[in-house]
């Protein structure tokens, strides 16, 4: 397995990953698929400021993880949105926490402190969520904060959604600038997942 940065050229392989998602889940609210064109612009958005990583197993990409700003204001500086989706034949593998993991590993280094994760709720029978993800969260150390009840009307009924976090680093006072993409770039993907290199520590 190999993850590297994202590229627009990316986009339809990313968007065969996540059609799926929209078409049959409640785990996107989404309701109409993108197209290659939207999902250029998205990624290239993303890498303005973000990681957008893609996890790649002989030249096939199987999953995909960002991070998106959650709010405009300049005092969410250090407070990230994650986002992951796997091809539905490359789940429960180990394979998307090796690309979330090194996902937090990146925002560590560029100083973000605090990452959320918006889940859509379900019970475990339910037809269009399968309760997974909050399990997945939790066993990387993400904290249950909130529920927000029957707020996305998709296929027919409404659904909650959940918030998880977790403190990628200690809360400084004040916190150090963040990095930028290109500062990332700087250092080497490689050296920035596999561990304390270059002076950087996770």
């Amino acid at each position: 397995m190999m993850i590297r940065y994202a590229q627009v050229t990316d986009a339809a392989a990313i968007l065969a990953i996540y059609k799926p998602y929209v078409e049959n889940t409640a785990i996107t609210f989404e309701t109409e698929i993108p197209t290659v064109a939207d999902f250029e612009g998205r990624i290239a958005a993303t890498l303005k400021h973000y990681p957008y990583l893609v996890l790649e197993e002989e030249g096939q990409i199987l999953g995909y993880a960002y991070a998106s700003r959650y709010r405009t204001r300049a005092a969410y500086d250090w407070v990230v949105e994650l986002s992951i989706y796997m091809d539905m034949n490359a789940r429960d593998q180990g394979k998307g926490r090796f690309l979330y993991e090194a996902l937090e590993k990146l925002l560590r280094v560029q100083g973000v402190l605090t990452a959320y994760a918006c889940i859509t709720g379900a019970d475990e029978q339910e037809a269009y969520v399968t309760g997974a993800s909050p399990k997945f969260h939790e066993a990387l150390g993400y904290q249950y904060i909130c529920h927000f009840p029957k707020i996305g009307y998709k296929f027919g009924q409404w659904f909650d959604i959940l918030w998880m976090y977790k403190e990628l680093a200690p809360l400084a006072n004040p916190p150090q600038t963040l990095k930028s993409m290109d500062q990332l770039r700087t250092y080497g993907l490689a050296n920035l997942i596999e561990g304390d290199k270059d002076g950087l520590s996770y």
